[in-house]
């Protein structure tokens, strides 16, 4: 097992957010070769359809000859279902976040924009070996959809989670809530706490959003932790790269 390693997570990869994340891409790459882990979303908030953006693909095609790896972040990372009904399904679909696409689709409807997301990276020759559902959030019959597809991994906040059994690896994850100041501030204090808490974990997990990118506090906040890491001996890695030179351990992975 490589010893103590990062994964440096893009969330919500698309047209539109790539301005927020060129000049980070380019910081991160002057420290060397620091592998990154992209969750692309196929057709953002259903106004950008990848392949509509054959310059922004193009890009992506040379961050895969780089290392790096693309992983399949829901469709339209838009949740459009019904109004939730009762306490826990508004907390989880409106005050978590309302970006959380697969938490009440059914499983035919998860299947179908499974397929459509891995129908795309296919049409570009992109390999494609994890799925992420936006928010973190996969509801029943998206995680029975899921299990069917092949792919080899989803993720939460806490965890790895080989398919089709859903099986847990610990991989603890940093990420903020940079949209106020005081989110900014709160989200600093609870990260340096996991830090300290998780400095002997196997793999740490950045979580970068591109609201991140808005800041320079969130944003040099990042590169700075990034630095730190890098220099305390941890070795940066995609999530299927650390999963297979993890095989023997964890069980085989394709």
């Amino acid at each position: 097992m490589a010893d103590r390693s990062l994964m440096l997570v893009l969330h919500d990869v698309a047209p539109e957010t790539w301005a927020d994340y060129r000049s980070f891409v380019a910081a991160v790459d002057a420290l060397g070769a620091v592998p990154m882990t992209w969750l692309v979303v196929p057709d953002f908030h259903r106004r950008n359809r990848l392949d509509e953006h054959p310059q922004f693909c193009r890009m992506l095609e040379q961050r895969l000859a780089r290392g790096d790896e693309l992983v399949l972040h829901g469709f339209h990372h838009l949740d459009e279902a019904p109004m939730p009904r009762g306490p826990h399904e508004w907390f989880m679909r409106r005050v978590l976040t309302h970006e959380g696409e697969f938490y009440a689709l059914s499983e035919t409807d998860a299947a179908r924009r499974l397929e459509q997301g891995m129908a795309m990276f296919r049409q570009f020759g992109w390999p494609v070996h994890g799925f992420v559902a936006p928010g973190w959030l996969l509801g029943a019959g998206a995680r029975r959809a899921l299990a069917a597809t092949g792919l080899v991994y989803t993720s939460d906040v806490r965890q790895l989670r080989l398919l089709p059994d859903f099986t847990g690896i610990e991989a603890p994850s940093l990420v903020w809530s940079a949209r106020s100041a005081w989110r900014r501030g709160l989200s600093r204090q609870v990260s340096e706490r996991l830090l300290a808490r998780h400095r002997q974990a196997a793999v740490l997990r950045l979580g970068i959003h591109p609201v991140d990118m808005r800041y320079e506090y969130s944003r040099r906040y990042w590169l700075d932790t990034l630095g730190r890491l890098l220099a305390d001996g941890r070795t940066p890695m995609t999530k299927i790269d650390w999963l297979g030179s993890n095989a023997l351990r964890l069980g085989a992975v394709a």
